[in-house]
C-alpha cells in the first residue's frame, strides 16, 4: 500500500495493520511513485519465494 506524503515522498506501508499497534509497518520510503511501485513488487515476490 503506497501513500503520497506532504514532502511529496511516497511511503510504502504493509497491507495488514499491526494488531499491537493498529498502525501499518513503514516498508520504505521512495522519491517517486515508480519506485516505491518496484520495490512493492520485490517485496511481494521475496514473501513467496
Amino acid at each position: 500500500m503506497i501513500r503520497r506524503l506532504k514532502s511529496g515522498e511516497y511511503r510504502l506501508y504493509s497491507r495488514k495493520k499491526n494488531p499491537k499497534t493498529g498502525r501499518r509497518r513503514n516498508l520504505g520510503t521512495f522519491s517517486t511513485l515508480a519506485k516505491a511501485q518496484a520495490h512493492e513488487r520485490a517485496v511481494q515476490f521475496f514473501k513467496r519465494h
